[in-house]
């Protein structure tokens, strides 16, 4: 997929976002239905694509300005998404039908757009590309995972040590609760120890979670200020439901896979065969090819256009949407990914 336009898929959310606030009853919730039962169900008839790009492609797509220019509209489009939301929900009867649509539709925003495109971004060597990724994680009040994420999770994927690794016949809904405060309380650990001085002093300003947690403090403050505290249950709803996503898709990525130990206190290196990797064509434009994270642990600063689809990494049976619903049902889930872990074993 060497065509920067293609991904432009991934705003089909935030515009059936946008148009759902207008809407009341059943309807509201069509975002919902295109991402989790039309495109699950085109996936079961669209064949993958695991195609790469030949060498000089990939040079190309890494030099393009446009495959930069269209996933950073994800800032700009999560703005508008929620201001209109703040302004939508402050007209309507709190934990009304519409209301609750209008959150439950805010989350989707969060966890596809937001979360997912700050995750790309946060790990941009381009300090304007990774300020608007830290922007988005805030603005999704997941902000903690940017340092767990880049200096945990990448080195202690595929193993017990590692929050956001889902573990054989792990129940999606207690992986919820162990991936998102386990992952918190890591980033504190690691950034504490990153801005630890010789002397046992913390700069406190140089704290990334020190800071996020000023900026989310001024966030849902201003929020309050500006709407009242209904709007603001209205916001954390939202943020719940994106992070749930989050947290979801965390579990279908590495679900059963782990390194093996070399010796008491080391693993072997991370391996494309340590993640999942999915290539349904829809799944992939509309999450920037994050469905290829075999790749991404491989080679985590490789630009999302420029990830391969790699012959070692195990494939799941269907793109995120589906494996997503799948999840949810633990027994349907463990009774497909079973087997074909046992086969990567």
């Amino acid at each position: 997929m060497n065509k920067p336009l293609s991904y432009l898929f991934a705003y089909l959310l935030p515009i059936s976002v946008l148009i759902s606030f207008e809407l009341s009853g059943w309807i509201a919730y069509f975002p919902v239905y295109i991402y989790f039962l039309i495109l699950p169900v085109l996936e079961l008839i669209l064949k993958p694509a695991d195609g790469n790009l030949e060498k000089s492609q990939n040079i190309k797509a890494k030099k393009n300005p446009w495959f930069t220019l269209i996933i950073c509209l994800a800032l700009p489009f999560q703005i508008l998404v929620l201001v209109v939301f703040l302004l939508k929900i402050n007209e309507l009867e709190f934990a009304s039908p519409a209301f609750i649509a209008a959150c439950v539709n805010m989350g989707l925003v969060n966890g596809i757009l937001g979360i997912n495109v700050g995750h790309e971004l946060g790990h941009s060597k381009n300090k304007i590309e990774e300020r608007f990724g830290e922007i988005l994680l805030l603005l999704s009040l997941n902000s903690h995972f940017k340092p767990y994420h880049n200096m945990g999770h990448h080195y202690d994927v595929a193993t017990r040590k590692d929050p956001a690794t889902a573990r054989k016949n792990e129940w999606l809904f207690l992986f919820w609760i162990r991936s998102h405060f386990m992952s918190y309380y890591y980033a504190w650990q690691l950034e504490n120890k990153r801005v630890k001085t010789e002397n046992g002093l913390r700069k406190l300003s140089k704290n990334y979670m020190v800071v996020y947690s000023l900026f989310s403090l001024i966030l849902t403050g201003t929020i309050y200020f500006l709407f009242g505290g209904y709007v603001l249950l209205g916001y954390l709803l939202s943020v719940v439901l994106g992070i749930l996503l989050l947290e979801t898709v965390n579990y279908i990525e590495h679900y059963g896979l782990l390194r093996n130990k070399i010796s008491e206190k080391r693993f072997e290196r991370p391996h494309v065969t340590h993640s999942w990797n999915s290539n349904h064509i829809l799944g992939r434009v509309t999450l920037f090819n994050l469905s290829r994270h075999s790749d991404h642990h491989h080679k985590v600063n490789k630009k999302y256009q420029n990830l391969m689809s790699l012959e070692e990494s195990p494939q799941l049976p269907t793109g995120y949407p589906g494996m997503m619903l799948l999840a949810f049902v633990p027994p349907l889930f463990f009774s497909i990914m079973n087997p074909k872990l046992n086969q990567n074993e």
